[in-house]
Order: C-alpha cells, then structure tokens, then sequence
C-alpha cells in the first residue's frame, strides 16, 4: 500500500514539473517578447516617447520679459526708461499639500508681502490653482528682504510662491516734453510721439524658460533669454524744454490763453531743441482725468467736487475723447491761419525769382481793390512810400500784396510747393496730417485768384501747422536748405552700440544763399526797427517776423498772435516760435503776445546755448507798431475766406469787429 502511494506522489511530482518547466517556458518566451519590443521601441522611438514621458512627468513655460529701450535727450539724461517690477504669484495646489508647509508660507506672505490671514483663506479656496497674480508690479524694495532671506536658505519650507519680472515705463521728468515723448500703454504699445513713431525699435523680443522634472525626476531648466529693445539719443534737449515750459508757464500765469505753443529748432540741420504745448499730461499716468480739467473751466477754476462729478458721469467714450484733446499735439497737428510770419516767403520768393530786387519801393494808401473787393491794410490811413524792408518792418498788408500780384500766382506757388506748404514735412512723430489735407489747406496755382492771391500774401485764407512754418523759416536763414525736421539722432543697440545715426537730411534747396543773406538783415530790422520790437533782448543780434491771425468766424474778436525769430542774424544757431491761442488780453490783436513770449524764453535760452553776444539794440517800450487791427475786407469777407473751410466757418456776426494780417 506504501508503495503505491509513493508511486503515485513520484508521478504527481513527475506531472508538476512538467507543468511548470511548460510555465516557465512560456513566461520566459513572454519576456522575451516583451524586452524585445522595449529595445525596438527604445531604439526606434526612444526621443519620441521619452519626450512624451517627460511631458506628462510636469512641465512650465514663462515668458522672460524684454526690457523697452531708454529714451535720452541729446545730453544723455534719460527722458524715458523702463524699470524692473514684480508681480507675486502664488500657487494655491501646492501650498495645500502639507499642514505644516501651508502654516510656513501663509506666515511668510504676512511678513514680507503684508497678506492677511483673510486674504490668504480667500486664496485658498482655489484649490486646484497653480497660479494666481496677488500683488502686482512690486519694486525693488518691495521684494528685497524676500529675495534676500530665500538665498540664504531660512525659507525652506515656503512653498508655491514665486516673483514675475515684469517691466514698468517710466518718464523721471513728468510731464516735461510729454507731446514730444508720447506714453506707453499695456503690452509695449507706443501711443504718440516718439514712443509711438519708434515704437519698432524700442521694443524687443520676450525670452522664455522651460522647466520641467528629467528622467531622474530631477527640476530641469532651459532659458532662452529676451532680446531687450533698442534706445533712442534724440535731439531734444532737457534744460532749453525746462526753461520754455517755465517761461510759458509765467506767461500763462500773467497773461492767460487757450493754448501756447512754441516750437525750438537748429536751423542748420532742422533738430527739434524743444517743443511745448500749454495743456500737458503726465505720461507716467497718461489717463489720469486731472489733465482735462482745463477742458470744463469757463468762467474760472471749477471746484473739485464739480469735477468728480462731471468727470464720474463721463461715458469712456467721452472720457477718451477729452484725454485726445490733451494728447494732441498742437505744434504738429493743428492748422492755423499764420498771419503776418508768411510775409518772409512772399518777398523770399519774389527776390529768389529776380520779381523784385528789395531795392523797390511800392505805395500803401490803405487798401488794394482786388477784383469786386477791397482789402485793406492794417493802417487804415495807408504807410505811404515804403521800400521792401520797410514793408516787412511795417508789416504793410498793401505793398505785400502788390508784391504777389507782380509774381501772379504760377510764381507765388511755386514758392509755397517749396518752402513745404500744403505738404507733411516728415517730422519723425506721430500726428501730422495728412498729404490730402495739408494740400488742401493752402491755394495753389489753379485756385490762386486775384482775392486768394492778395489774400495769401499777408498770411490769410492760407493754413498751415507750427512745424511747417517753423521748418521753412529755417531754410530762410540757413541759407536757403530745406532739411526735413527730426526728433531722433541716434539708434543705440542693447549693449549700447549704434545701429542708426540720423544726420540732417537734405530735401531741397528753397533760395540761395543771397537771397538767405538779404533776407537775414530784413528780418533783422524787423525787429530793430519795426512791429518786432518788443523782442529784443539787450546784447543779442535777433531778426524775427510777427504774426496776427483772426479766427473764423470773422468778425468774432478772436485771435492768434505769433513771433518767429532767430539769433544770432550772422549765422544763426537757434530758430524759436511762439504762438499764442487767443491771448488773455481785452485787445488780443494788438497784445503782440508772441513777440512777448518770445522775448521771455530768448531772454534765458540764448545764454543757456551760448549765443554770443554780438547785438547793440536795446529793449524798447514803445508800441508805436502795436497798430490796432481793422477788417481785412471792406465790409464782409467772401463767402469762403480760408482755403479747405465752408461758408458755416466763414461766416460772420451781424456786426463784424476788427481782422487783420498785422
């Protein structure tokens, strides 16, 4: 009986390891098919599928900010810069994972960052959130205990906490040369000036750095740094625009006015020195409501409260529209009728074109009848004989527009086409019109009629900007070169190197140097002699033009007042144009508000540029050329007066007062 059990156990035993030298046979042919297809796949299509392990394994992008390139006036002082800031993130998952952890960096975030214990309970409702902004745009100052003490390794259990570099513009001057310089909004975006114009240049290129965990699950990072924009030297220079701004400032104290603008160019080359415009904005809060404010004060200073309110009821509409009124920039932007500064070019052209000599002498008696019209002259009782400087000194509306009828209107436009008129003249900010409507603002030959062309000579029924006129006179006085005016000297690479150099650009030649040098010394009596007096500042040779516009409607009493001048007359180095937005006088037509002005910032920029002085004219009171302005037109003007206007912007009270080209 034994033996047959022993028999049948030897049998069983016989039977289980064949079973199981088959089961091992087959799991072995199984691994081996399975380490086959692992060395296939690793081979094959390892970096394929490693890369997607890593993927899943937790992976991060963040964008590395670029830094936006400085901007510099001509004396390497920064106008315009960018500056570091920080935006703390915090991520809500990572913080929840431990008690202890959580405890570490709530205490952390009071300490450094001020984050109270209900700020942080409302956080960390979002459970699942890796990433939440809470403070944003934090300085230096701000951040640096954190930094500081995370380095030093006293932070080890804080976690989900981390700082965002982020770049914040930044203007150190305010509102100083804010029409020339423009403002920045979100996204790196230049909004006018030339923030705007060079908004390419000034911008760069964001990096990026990738982390992720590695094979060994180990943090792995790769960063491909930003490209930081490239910086500006322009021509502007900071203390010539502080002394205009401050010196309008008084004025606008004193005197009053809708708006002063004046415009400081080299003539040699056409460089902006500095450029103002009474109704500034602070571009480092360029959206602030506060710089409208003038915008609602009619009948004196509105009250806070009435501005908060006025203001709160606004739609963003409205809002931005009042903002555009304060952003626009008048020297560039805005046509007027210039008045009596337009006289240069008509005798300019008349002498350049062998017309007359500036040897003539043509009589006023008070007007010239023009086709079915009468226009006069500002002195009703006619100057009599005057030779052409003369009729420059007296500002004669009559000799000038005998003048242009003896060019007739194929010469007279011909010198308009090329002292620029009706033309952009590329300065490189934003804001000027358009081709279009810069042609349409003055009368060319085909619409120059015998009225057009009177009335064109003096500086009436044309239109044209601050930068126009400012740009032409400089070819007058240089010598007769026509260069195209400019903001920007120097593009300078991240590293400093330079990129670009903007020398002075030559466009055309307007006159010769002859007829520059003629005109030079008429313009110089201008103002030793005649309506310019009030201009001159004690030891400095300075020549200049005045100008007194009326604006439309005729007849409403409503003027613009300008002076442009220059120094010194023998080879001038500095061209200053001043122009007055119905000036805060009861007479505005005879305030010579412009040549004022001009004479308060000549009387500190001329020796901040180290203009020499070579003059002997003294200051005079007198206003003996202060004339009081009489209608243009023998009873009313024309239906359109104005080139580009309608009959609705001509049209005049019921009992016209004075107008005049003085």
């Amino acid at each position: 009986m034994a033996r047959r059990i022993r028999k049948k156990r030897k049998v069983l035993i016989k039977r289980m390891r064949r079973h199981l030298l088959f089961l091992l046979i087959l799991f072995s042919l199984g691994f081996a098919v399975i380490i086959g297809t692992v060395i296939y796949i690793n081979v094959a299509k390892g970096d394929r599928y490693s890369q997607k392990v890593l993927s899943q394994k937790g992976y991060e992008s963040i964008s590395v900010p670029f830094k936006r390139g400085d901007i510099y006036d001509r004396n390497g002082s920064v106008l315009a810069t960018s500056q570091k800031v920080y935006n703390l993130i915090i991520e809500p998952k990572n913080i929840l994972e431990f008690d202890y952890k959580k405890e570490a960096t709530a205490k952390a975030l009071n300490k450094y960052f001020n984050v109270s214990d209900e700020e942080m309970a409302g956080y960390m409702q979002e459970k699942d959130s890796q990433y939440k902004v809470i403070r944003k745009k934090l300085t230096f100052d701000e951040v640096r205990a954190y930094q500081s003490d995370l380095r030093a390794g006293k932070l080890t259990d804080v976690v989900g906490i981390r700082l965002e570099d982020e770049y914040q513009r930044l203007y150190p001057n305010n509102e100083l040369a804010c029409h020339l310089l423009g403002f920045v909004v979100s996204g790196n975006e230049g909004i006018g000036g030339i923030e705007g114009s060079y908004n390419s240049y000034l911008n760069g290129q964001n990096g990026r750095m990738y982390s992720y965990l590695g094979q060994d699950y180990n943090l792995q990072r790769n960063l491909e740094p930003a490209n930081n924009g490239c910086s500006l030297v322009t021509t502007i220079d900071s203390e010539a625009q502080r002394i205009v701004q401050t010196k309008c400032e008084e004025f606008m104290d004193d005197m009053g006015a809708k708006n002063i603008s004046v415009l400081v160019m080299n003539p040699k080359n056409c460089e902006i020195l500095a450029l103002y415009n009474s109704h500034q904005y602070n571009p480092n809060n360029a959206y602030s409501m506060e710089s409208t404010r003038y915008q609602f004060e009619t009948d004196g200073p509105i009250s806070d409260d009435e501005f908060k309110r006025i203001t709160k009821n606004l739609t963003d509409e409205e809002s931005v529209e009042h903002l555009n009124d304060v952003w626009r920039n008048f020297v560039i932007s805005d046509s007027f009728e210039p008045g009596s500064t337009y006289k240069t070019f008509t005798v300019s052209g008349a002498i350049e074109d062998g017309v007359i000599t500036g040897d003539e002498e043509f009589y006023c008696d008070g007007l010239q009848h023009v086709a079915d019209w009468d226009i006069k002259c500002h002195n009703v009782y006619g100057h009599g004989m005057l030779t052409v400087p003369k009729a420059l000194e007296y500002s004669c509306n009559d000799c000038l527009m005998q003048i242009a009828a003896l060019e007739g209107s194929a010469i007279f436009d011909k010198y308009q086409v090329l002292f620029g008129f009706g033309q952009r003249t590329n300065i490189d900010v934003s804001g000027e019109p358009s081709e279009d409507d810069l042609y349409s603002m003055v009368y060319h030959q085909d619409t120059l009629n015998p009225v057009e062309l009177a009335t064109s000579s003096f500086g009436q029924g044309v239109t044209v900007t601050m930068m126009q006129l400012g740009t032409a006179f400089c070819s007058v006085v240089n010598g007769g070169y026509y260069y195209q005016p400019h903001v920007v000297k120097q593009v300078l690479d991240a590293d400093g190197n330079l990129v670009e150099n903007y020398d002075k650009i030559l466009v055309r030649r307007t006159i010769s140097e002859e007829t520059s040098e003629q005109m030079k010394y008429i313009l110089k009596e201008v103002v030793e002699e005649g309506t310019g007096k009030k201009a001159i500042v004690e030891g400095y040779e300075i020549g200049g033009k005045t100008g007194t516009a009326e604006k439309l409607p005729r007849g409403n009493g409503k003027y613009i007042l300008s002076f442009i001048g220059f120094a010194p007359v023998s080879d001038p180095e500095v061209v200053i144009y001043c122009v007055v937005d119905e000036p805060g006088a009861d007479d505005q037509a005879s305030s010579a508000a412009g040549t004022v002005l001009f004479n308060k910032i000549a009387e500190e920029l001329l020796p901040y540029m180290n203009v020499y002085r070579t003059g002997d004219a003294t200051p005079s009171d007198a206003d003996s050329m202060d004339e009081i302005a009489t209608p243009v037109f023998e009873g009313n003007a024309p239906e359109i007066s104005v080139a580009g206007s309608t009959p609705e912007e001509n049209a005049q009270p019921a009992s016209p007062t004075d107008s005049s080209g003085h």
